[in-house]
This record gives structure tokens, sequence and C-alpha cells, in this order.
């Protein structure tokens, strides 16, 4: 029982800091969220600070977001000369999760691809269960600093508010990988080292974004393993990665997480594809009477990051789509993309399902390309390279304002 004093002694600290909040302009909601925040650190329920444990620092806030008018920025991850690497970069604080147009759209599909493929979707090994607690809170603490108006933790009910879907949460009870498929647009793929081997390997997952792949072909398997099936990997990169990755990983540090990535050109915005549906013979053949409309990039934005209880690495990525008709209007693109198109090794063209749209993009591409040095755009002397702004273009700014 708390004795008398000790009732009047929280009395005054409670007074004292409604005064300070009040005095700084905070509402009466927010002095109550603070101080349930307060007492639910004092009581072990909240969240830990991860900006704390990591070194990696909390994202900035935006304020007067509007998903439905918001775009992703335009990644365009064209290099060359090309080369199978990962191109790493350092990851930036506010865009580990990037929320834009698609989100609830994406939340419903992925519920529906979950609905119908179970365990190809969503899989966890024992022993992975505290890894992936941890990742659903570190992933809703940033949810809510970054998107406060979109979505609130209460830490003294440990109730999740997404109020993009008007749903909440009670993350005691919902299981971490489905509190990830119901409100990120995005996939992770736990792995944690093997203690005979050294080796990481996927020990859980959610993932609704696998072209040609699923989880349950690569739960419990090494990454040389889940990297089967790319051009060059066996060959150039599968033992002197698994090398790397052994040492990497068991150094990688917690304040460093890492970028990269992927694209390939599709027919629609197919997010789940394998190969024994019938779209995926879309790949096998072209179609003399494919509207170039119809024709999109996809990238998938990953990074890599260190947990820093568990001590897992964690992947996520985000697949986005983007008409190839929009390149027409960005700097570079059209005569870079065609470069890597008609030069690129024809192994990793064919991986990425270049061929079967070549035939109408490479045109087009063409046609861009003179047309943009027709305007002034680009140089008629200029050399194909990776861009200074990759992954971006030279002034994509002024086409996608960024949020703040």
């Amino acid at each position: 029982m708390i004795s008398t004093p000790n009732v009047t002694g929280i009395a005054v600290v409670v007074v004292a800091l409604a005064a300070v909040c009040y005095s700084k302009g905070a509402s009466p909601h927010s002095f109550w969220k603070f101080l349930r925040q307060k007492a639910a650190l004092v009581a072990g329920r909240g969240l830990p600070d991860f900006a704390q444990l990591t070194g990696f620092p909390h994202p900035k806030p935006v304020h007067g977001l509007n998903i439905a008018h918001t775009r992703p920025r335009p990644y365009r991850p064209f290099r060359w000369e090309y080369h199978q690497n990962m191109s790493l970069k350092k990851l930036e604080p506010d865009y580990w999760l990037e929320l834009e147009s698609t989100y609830r759209d994406r939340i419903a599909q992925r519920q529906q691809i979950y609905a119908l493929h179970g365990k190809r979707i969503i899989d966890e090994l024992p022993g992975s269960e505290a890894a992936s607690k941890e990742l659903m809170e570190m992933v809703i603490q940033y949810l809510c600093l970054r998107y406060p108006q979109q979505f609130e933790f209460d830490e003294w009910t440990l109730t999740f508010h997404n109020y993009i879907l008007g749903t909440t949460a009670n993350i005691s009870t919902v299981h971490p990988l489905v509190f990830l498929l119901e409100n990120v647009p995005e996939d992770f793929l736990i792995t944690q080292e093997d203690p005979d081997t050294g080796l990481y390997t996927l020990r859980a997952a959610v993932s609704t974004s696998a072209v040609g792949w699923n989880i349950s072909q690569k739960i419990g398997k090494p990454l040389h393993d889940i990297h089967g099936p790319v051009p060059d990997y066996k060959e150039k990169m599968a033992f002197s990665m698994d090398r790397q990755v052994m040492w990497y990983f068991s150094k990688m540090p917690c304040d460093k997480p890492i970028q990269r990535g992927s694209w390939g050109l599709e027919i629609g915005e197919p997010l789940y594809l394998q190969t024994d549906e019938p779209e995926w013979s879309h790949r096998q053949h072209q179609n003399p009477d494919l509207p170039l409309s119809d024709i999109h990039m996809r990238v998938d934005w990953q990074t890599l990051r260190r947990l820093p209880k568990s001590r897992a690495i964690v992947f996520n990525f985000k697949a986005l789509f983007t008409p190839v008709t929009d390149f027409r209007n960005e700097p570079f693109i059209p005569k870079l993309l065609l470069k890597v198109l008609l030069e690129g090794k024809k192994a990793i063209m064919e991986y990425k399902g270049t061929w079967s749209v070549e035939h109408k993009v490479i045109p087009a591409l063409r046609e861009w390309a003179k047309e943009q040095e027709d305007k002034g755009w680009v140089p008629k002397d200029w050399q194909e390279k990776t861009l200074n702004e990759d992954p971006f273009y030279p002034g994509w700014e002024k086409h996608y304002p960024i949020p703040t």
C-alpha cells in the first residue's frame, strides 16, 4: 500500500509535470499521454528506447501527411557499368519504413495473399520468437515517432492504434509477424546465427512480395541457399559472400544499418507471383500487342539492420511499381536504362524479367533519350554511367516533395 506522504509526493510531481507541459503549449491529451508513458516505464510495460539501445537515431516526425497523395521517392537503382554486387548504402533514419499512397490497398492485398497461401507467407522456427517480438516493438516505435498523426501506441494498455485503417491491436496477444503483415506494407526476414556453422539462417519471416520463390522454400536455410537462383551468385559470390557474411554479420553493429535496391521490369504490378501460376508464362514470350502503359519497373528497396537485444539480423524490403512511361520526363534515365538493357549480361537481364518486354521498352527508351538530348536535358556527348544522384536522378526533388 502507498502511504499518505508518498501519495502526496506523487500528486506534487504530477502537478509540477502538468505545469511544465502546459507552459510549453502541450495539450491535456499530450500531457496525459506523456504521463501514461512514464508510468508504463516505471511499471516495466513500456517500449525500450531503440535509439539508445542501437545508437542509431530516431526518425524526425512528419506532420500534415496526406497519405492518399504521398508518393514514394523515385528509386532508380540503375548502374553502369553493371556488375552483380550488393551496392550497399547507409540507411537514412527517416526512411526505414516509408509510407505512401498505396498503403491501404497494399495492406488489404497482403491480408488476402496470406489468407490464400498461409505458411508460404508467414513462418517461423523455434527460438525466433524473441527476435520477432523485438522487431515488432522497434517497428511500432518507429511508426509512432515518424508518423505521429497516423499511429499511436498506449504503453499502459499495450494497444497500437492505426488511424489510417481505423484498427487497433494489443501487442500482448497479437502474433508479431501477423502484426507486421497487417500494419506495415513491407516484408521482413529475420536471420539468426547457427551456433554450429556460424552461418546466418532464415528463422522467421513475413513475405507477400515474393516473385518466383516463397518463404516455405527458404525457411531454415543459410544465405547461399536463399540466393541460389541469382545469376553469378554461386559462381562469383557464394564462397566469398559466405566468408564475408560470417565476418560481417558477426561484427555488424546496431548503429550502422544499410540499404540497397534491386529492380526488374514487369507486365502489370505482380506483388506475389509463383512459377506454377498462369501469369508466370508471360515471362516466356513477347506479346506484340502489349501496351507500353502496362509495363512497370519494380524496385525492391531493401534494408538490413541488427536488433540490439536478440542480436538477430533483419532484412526488410518493399516493392514499388513505376510505369516505364514516367521515365520520359526523368533526365538521364532513358539513356542509362537503354545501355543496361542492350549491353548488360544476358543472364542477369533474364533474371530481372526484362526480355518479355524489351521489344516495347527499348524503342521507347531510344525515342525518349533522343528527345531529352534535343531538349537539352542531357548533353549529347554524355557517356552512360551511374548517376551521382543514385538511386535517384537530377532534379527529382521538384516532382517528389519530401514530407516534413
